[in-house]
Parts: structure tokens; sequence; C-alpha cells
């Protein structure tokens, strides 16, 4: 039991240190851009080949069933220093745009081994309470997206090789501590054979099926908007000459802040239903998209920066709640799998949104193209209203 108490924070301090690699790119992007040449459009490129990187590799994890055939802390470990290797990678000077890009996707392959093994491993931990548990990891993988702009902000005199190295360590260090801290949980059920059909049977489970849409809903609008927080923070400049931002440091308090909503849902699903608060949360962030518009026409820039931190809490909020609901209706025996097949659909329909915007931004008016983000969230809001109708309609069959 004493063991127990240092599990979550082991586990949620190895999840920040190692999800530090995801945006380690978009930090430094204005630095990449100079030293090797590369064009604006960039940022949508080297943020959707993580992503691609992420969805293969995802693809891969689930078909072969890696992390529920074998130990989770040791595969979480393996792919931490792996993606740290080819993190660390992008400071060689004879880098290309493809070589960049190439060394991203790698990254983001071995991201498939951190962040929905994490989940799996605090679900071997935590079967009751998973909804808090979840809070705090997925929180975890706020703080650690943000960092990057962080370390960028405060190592701004220093080669924006830092970042990278620094990020790369940090991801090191949280995967020895994964092996070392965290054996493998109680509540954990070994699968002792290849399932290649688990890819398609899981979806068959109603309650598992309305909560992978109202996450594939949530997907839709989150990273695409994390991407372009500095691009909205700059158009907003642009408009209003008067506004002088620290871009780096609001980008990571931006995405940051949503670490203490996921944590703060997670204390609410102790006692508000899990469901209802990730409905609420997917209200509020597809309504944020719609207003955005408006708010770029705003002269405060304080009651703008207000607007997109509040923005930055209900993007996330219903990320960990929705992952508990996935990972309460899946099968105990292929849950890692589970986990992964909706991780990677999930993060395929983030590339599809993050290109869109990356096209629409040269192409029409940059403070009318977030309004796309709100067809995400009204996707998701209808799976989880449909099977909260079902629910009420259901005894009146009998």
């Amino acid at each position: 039991m004493k063991q127990s108490k240092l599990i979550l924070p082991i586990i949620v301090i190895s999840q920040f240190c190692c999800t530090s690699l995801w945006f380690a790119g978009n930090g430094v992007m204005n630095d990449l851009m100079i030293t090797f040449n590369l064009t604006s459009g960039t940022l949508g490129h080297l943020t959707s080949a993580v992503q691609f990187g992420f969805i293969f590799g995802t693809l891969i994890f689930a078909i072969l069933t890696i992390a529920d055939r074998f130990s989770p802390s040791k595969v979480f470990m393996t792919c931490a220093l792996l993606g740290s290797l080819f993190n660390l990678s992008i400071i060689w000077e004879g880098n290309s745009l493809a070589s960049i890009l190439s060394l991203r996707f790698v990254t983001g392959f071995f991201l498939a081994g951190i962040y929905p093994v994490g989940m799996k491993i605090a679900a071997d931990y935590f079967e009751k309470g998973l909804g808090k548990s979840l809070g705090f990891l997925v929180g975890a993988l706020v703080l650690g997206t943000a960092f990057p702009h962080l370390a960028k902000g405060l190592t701004s005199a220093f080669p924006w090789k830092y970042v990278l190295i620094l990020t790369s360590s940090l991801a090191a260090l949280g995967g020895i501590l994964m092996l070392i801290m965290v054996p493998d949980g109680p509540y954990r059920k070994l699968g002792s054979k290849l399932e290649t059909s688990t890819f398609l049977d899981v979806f068959q489970n109603r309650k598992f099926r309305s909560a992978a849409f109202g996450y594939f809903g949530h997907m839709w609008e989150l990273y695409a908007f994390w991407a372009f927080i500095p691009i909205i923070l700059e158009t907003y400049s642009m408009r209003h000459p008067e506004a002088i931002f620290n871009i780096p440091l609001l980008s990571f308090m931006i995405i940051g802040i949503g670490g203490l909503a996921c944590v703060a849902g997670g204390y609410l699903s102790q006692t508000i239903e899990a469901k209802s608060i990730a409905f609420i949360a997917l209200l509020l962030s597809c309504t944020c998209c719609l207003v955005s518009p408006l708010l770029f026409a705003s002269e405060s820039e304080s009651l703008f920066i207000s607007f997109l931190l509040f923005w930055g809490m209900v993007v996330i909020a219903d990320s960990p709640l929705l992952s508990t609901l996935v990972a309460k209706n899946a099968p105990a025996e292929i849950k890692a799998t589970a986990l992964t097949i909706v991780n990677c659909i999930g993060f395929l329909i983030t590339i599809v949104s993050i290109q869109i915007m990356n096209i629409l931004q040269t192409s029409i008016n940059p403070t009318y193209i977030y309004s796309i983000l709100a067809l995400g969230p009204i996707i998701g809001l209808i799976a989880l209203y449909k099977k909260k109708k079902y629910h009420k309609t259901k005894p009146k069959l009998y």
C-alpha cells in the first residue's frame, strides 16, 4: 500500500518528462526556420509529422497488442529512450526539411509507446478512481506538451539546441524512472496471444463506441488549437500593433493551464458522472471555436488572453474523462490495445484538422478559420448525447 502512494506521482512525472518530446520542434520553430531555411508553412507539416508517426506507432502497437503481451513499464522505458535519441538528432547541422520531418515522424512513433501505455499502466494500478488518476496523467501530458515553449522562453539567451537537449534528457529520465519505480500493476491481465481482429472487434461495444466517438470529436479541435496558439497570438498582434506579447511564455500558459483543468475534472468525476463533465467541456470548447472571430476584433488584449486561457482549459478538460470511459468499457485483457486504437484514430483526425487549418490560414481571413474547429466538438456532443438518450429510453422497452 505504501508503494501505491508513490506510483501515481512517478507515473505523472515520467509522463510529463517523456511527452515534452511532442512539441519540442514547435518550441524552436522560428530557429529551425532560420537555421534550415524553412518556410512559414512548416509549422503544420512539422506537427503533422509527429502525429503521423504517433498514428503509425499506435497502429503497430495495437495490431501486435504489444503493451498487453509485454511489461508496459519496459515498453514505456524503451520507447522513451529511443524517442529522446531521435528528438536530439534534430540538432545536427546537416539536417534538411526531409530529415527533420523524418526525425519528428520517428519521435512520434515512439510516443505511441509512452502516452497510451502510460494510461494503461495507470489503469493497471487504479481500478477505482481511474478518472482522477487519468486527470493527473493527462495533466502531465498537457504540461509536457507546453514545456518546450516555456523552455524556449527561459533559454532565449542560449542556442535553440538547448531546448532539444533538455527535452531529450527529461524523456530519458522519465523512461528510467518508470522502469525502476513502477512494476506491473495488480490489475494487469496478460494478453497471451496476438489477436489482430481486436482492432475492429472492440468497437462492437456500444458504450465503448460512444466514448470513442466523443474522443474523436475532441481530438479534431485539440491539437490544431495547440499547434496554432503562437499563430493566434501573432495574428492578434498584427491586427492590434499596440499589443506586445511574449509568445513562448503565453503559449506555455495557454496550453499548460489545461493541466489544471484535467486534474479538476478528475476530482469532479468522483462525485459527478464523467460523461456529464466531458459533455459540458465539449460544449464550452465548441462555443469558444464559434465566438473566436469576435475576440480577434476586441481592442482589449487582456480580454483576448483571458479568452485563450479559458479555451486552453476547456479544450482538454474532457480528455481524461473520455479516456476513462474508453478504459472502463474495454475488456481488461486488451485494455492497452483499446486505448491505443482510440489514440490512433484520434490522432489521425488531428492531422486532417491541422492540415486544413494550414491551408486556410493563407487563403481566407485567418481570424475566421478557428470556427471550423467547432465541427469536432459538435460530433462529440452528438455521440455522448445519443448514449445518454439511450439510457433514458432503454427501460421503456421492457
